[in-house]
């Protein structure tokens, strides 16, 4: 087993405290709410008209162009409305609202089902794409487009994602535990497809069940390795893990594939497997329920387009008592206003706040702890500097679409100026205004 540990970044405390439990189902919802915008690209186009009767795992909005996903119907049930809905990143989406008319009656699959094994990379390809599959370690991206790169890009270097950094969330580390098998036999199937030499599954060390798990499987292949990291984040993001298992840098505005790798998070293997095993599309992934507020921290897969609320209300919280609600992680997570909002597939975790800390701002010390921090080796108090006075031109040539928004440079800021947030509103604008 090799170990290593990544340069930058911080150690927030670790929180991990649902990470004994195990994975339950979810009970199935009255009604789900599935909007057309759950990934990186253009939404799905709508294919289900109103008081339409749709099953478990079929398609209800089609892909709309390169980089895009279809999505599909998470119950059996009667398509009630076609409306437009709010996502936990303030936009809003059009979305089905689908009320359950009874217990599950899966559709047939479009793509084939047989041995994993046996699978060609072009219909390894067409699963993913039709089923749906994305990046389920938060970027959302489609998975059919990661596994085809350009060819004068050829991949060398797989990396099984495992690290699951942020602090509170616990789902990654749960798959891993319960199902190493199936995430294996996935990762090596990509392995294959893209025809990289070499494999690596990357855990952080405090979870040594899971890296035992998979060193199990691993055990007497050559072509892979289990990669211990130092617990330390954001060590799961793509370019972090890159750097510190392949010692490669990703270039500014580039992609994995440029430097000859790929990644992929547990949880998008375990959709793989599923679809191309067992005919199923990405219509539930696992979402941690933690918190103050949480009186029992849980692990529960979940519906795509279940109502929060009734998450949150199943693990014991008292939304009432609450003062912040994130879907997500406390590092990269999303506050939002109301619980009454959908579980979509980007949604690893569930977390109620009682107390959230409000630190007065003060001005810069210029101590430059964010800058010794930052995993990408951005200078985040001048990047911010240049969107307060509007200088986007040189904002974007200091790196601000190369931030990941990983929050580290906030975090340790004692001024407690919110700078992942002026960085946000720093891409919004630009993008607002190359648009326009």
């Amino acid at each position: 087993m090799i170990k290593l540990r990544m340069k930058r970044g911080i150690h927030p405390k670790e929180r991990k405290i649902s990470s004994s439990k195990e994975i339950q189902e979810f009970p199935l919802p009255k009604r789900v709410i599935i909007p057309f915008s759950q990934h990186t690209g253009k939404p799905a186009i709508p294919i289900v008209k109103k008081r339409q009767e749709v099953k478990t795992g079929e398609k209800i909005g089609e892909a709309s162009g390169f980089i895009s996903s279809p999505v599909h119907s998470s119950v059996t049930g009667k398509v009630k409305a076609l409306e437009t809905v709010l996502l936990p990143n303030g936009s809003s989406s059009l979305a089905a609202l689908i009320d359950v008319t009874g217990e599950d009656v899966l559709a047939e699959p479009t793509w084939p089902v047989k041995d994993i094994s046996s699978l060609t990379p072009g219909e390894v390809r067409k699963i993913t794409r039709e089923a749906g599959i994305v990046g389920l370690g938060g970027a959302v991206f489609p998975t059919s487009v990661k596994i085809s790169p350009p060819e004068e890009y050829p991949i060398d270097s797989i990396i099984v994602n495992g690290s699951e950094c942020e602090p509170f969330l616990t789902s990654d580390h749960r798959l891993m535990v319960e199902h190493a098998e199936e995430i294996f036999k996935a990762a090596q199937l990509l392995k294959e497809v893209i025809k990289a030499s070499h494999g690596y599954i990357a855990i952080e060390d405090n979870k040594p069940d899971a890296i035992e798990a998979f060193e199990k499987l691993v055990s007497g292949l050559e072509a892979w390795d289990v990669v211990s990291l130092r617990t330390h984040y954001p060590q799961g993001a793509e370019k972090s893990l890159i750097k510190v298992i392949l010692n490669r840098e990703v270039p500014m505005g580039g992609l994995p594939f440029h430097v000859g790798a790929l990644v992929q998070n547990v949880g998008t293997l375990y959709a793989i497997y599923e679809a191309a095993v067992k005919g199923v599309p990405l219509t539930k992934r696992v979402v941690t329920v933690t918190g103050d507020g949480v009186p029992n921290p849980s692990n529960y897969m979940v519906r795509v387009g279940t109502n929060a609320r009734e998450v949150l209300e199943a693990a014991g919280a008292e939304l009432d008592n609450l003062e912040k609600i994130i879907f997500g992680g406390p590092m990269m997570g999303l506050s939002v206003k109301t619980p009454d909002i959908p579980v979509l597939k980007s949604t690893s975790g569930l977390l109620a706040i009682k107390r959230a800390y409000r630190g007065k701002v003060y001005p810069c010390l210029y101590c430059g702890r964010c800058v010794v921090v930052c995993p990408l080796q951005i200078t985040p108090t001048r990047l911010v500097k240049y969107i307060q006075a509007g200088m986007w031109d040189q904002a974007k040539k200091f790196g601000l679409f190369n931030c990941m928004e990983c929050g580290c440079c906030s975090y340790v800021c004692p001024s407690n100026i919110p700078l992942v947030h002026w960085i946000k509103y720093g891409k919004y604008m630009v993008r607002r205004m190359e648009t326009k």
